[in-house]
């Protein structure tokens, strides 16, 4: 397994936040988690990262065991995430902010910098604009495209399609696919449970910092205890296919309107 998490407890103060989280991601895959506010998803990208101290428990990476490993070391050795809320530098333009995500590589960085813009075209019609002008959805393309900057092997993303309007949503959700395509693992927290469900080969369901269920992705598309609680009753068939990949690029591009000024499409949210 490329990251491994076992047994993993957290505190803010004398709250438990996290009470024995066991998880894994393999080379390749998506894995998402899914679950309520509240029930440790975001916690747990946070605590993989380094921004977290573990209570107790265990997390490896690579065969290592990083769990004291601080968490700007963590992203030299391959781990890298796009925060719940973007995150970006809004005073920075959006070559500023991606260059941003390879401040600690020694190397060249051209060529994931021309990989960003080929992903998100976007982001380089507007190179030189600064990242805080910009939509959300830009912003999160913006984020997604500065943690890539640094060659994750893994990649984690919080709460990618928050507050994002319909359309927006299904690219983000293609470019994850892609980006999975083409070789990085992904770790998802996502509150649109019938997308990431869709698009991940495995999933784990948490509730009050426990893991409650675990499968294959598209089992739990057809879970009654899933449907009900997060899809809305809908089963995986009642769902729509997740949008084609090899148009996302070029919608993502057609579809967010130009902002001269903060238009933020997301709407005030918060999971832990």
């Amino acid at each position: 397994m490329l990251l491994e998490i076992e047994d993993i407890h957290v505190h803010y103060g004398k709250i438990a936040a996290l009470k024995g989280i066991t998880a894994s991601v393999d080379d390749g895959e998506i894995v998402t988690l899914i679950g309520a506010n509240g029930a440790g998803k975001t916690t747990t990208l946070k605590t993989v990262s380094g921004l977290r101290n573990l209570s107790s428990g265990a997390i490896r990476f690579d065969g290592r065991d990083i769990s004291r490993m601080p968490g700007h070391k963590r992203v030299l050795a391959g781990i890298g995430q796009a925060p719940e809320g973007r995150g970006i530098f809004p005073g920075m333009t959006v070559e500023e902010n991606l260059l941003m995500g390879a401040y600690a590589r020694k190397d060249d960085a051209s060529k994931e910098l021309a990989e960003a813009y080929e992903l998100f075209p976007r982001l380089a019609e507007r190179r030189t604009q600064a990242g805080g002008t910009m939509s959300g959805g830009e912003q999160q393309m913006l984020a997604i495209g500065r943690a890539l900057m640094a060659k994750p092997k893994v990649l984690l993303l919080d709460e990618p399609s928050m507050g994002l309007a319909p359309m927006l949503v299904q690219q983000i959700f293609s470019i994850i696919v892609e980006i999975n395509r083409r070789g990085t693992t992904v770790l998802l927290v996502e509150q649109n449970a019938q997308q990431a469900l869709q698009i991940a080969h495995r999933a784990y369901v948490l509730e009050t910092g426990r893991v409650v269920k675990s499968a294959p992705a598209r089992d739990l598309l057809d879970d009654p205890q899933v449907r009900a609680a997060y899809l809305g009753g809908a089963s995986g068939d009642d769902l729509a296919a997740a949008p084609d990949v090899a148009s996302a690029s070029s919608a993502a591009s057609a579809s967010d309107a130009p902002s001269a000024e903060p238009a933020d499409d997301r709407e005030e949210g918060s999971s832990t």
